[in-house]
């Protein structure tokens, strides 16, 4: 069975404003974590601890898959946790009158063999609590 956590947000903002937010290691920062640099096509990406006495460190990582500026961003995802597995995560941003709805599909968890539901259900809580942040800086 394939499971996927999907998100969808209305953000008072341009797809050019709202992708800043998903590809800048400054504005990763604002909502997420920061990034260890700025995403680039084709390029590996990673995003850094601000806790205290881990400041700096690789928290979460990937490879960006794909690039098509401010339309689609897709790139794999993983962390410690996942004990090697990677997801993949495929933002899809749509300009509309007034602003950008932005979906975000977060795959491959029924390939954590531990279990699966848990760590969906953890990463999907997790977003919530992010697009919380990014709906307060990107609109």
């Amino acid at each position: 069975m394939s499971m996927k956590i999907v998100k969808t947000l209305f953000l008072k903002a341009p797809p050019e404003h709202v992708w800043k937010f998903l590809t800048e290691a400054d504005q990763l920062a604002l909502w997420f974590h920061r990034g260890a640099e700025d995403l680039k096509a084709g390029g590996d990406w990673a995003l850094l601890t601000n806790s205290h006495g881990k400041d700096g460190e690789r928290m979460c990582w990937g490879k960006v898959l794909e690039m098509k500026k401010p339309e689609r961003l897709v790139h794999t995802f993983t962390h410690n946790y996942l004990k090697g597995v990677e997801t993949t995560c495929t933002w899809t941003l749509e300009a509309v009158k007034g602003g950008t709805i932005l979906t975000l599909v977060h795959e491959g968890w029924e390939n954590y063999e531990d279990d699966p539901f848990g760590m969906g259900a953890n990463h999907d809580k997790g977003w919530d609590e992010h697009f919380s942040r990014l709906r307060t800086v990107a609109s």
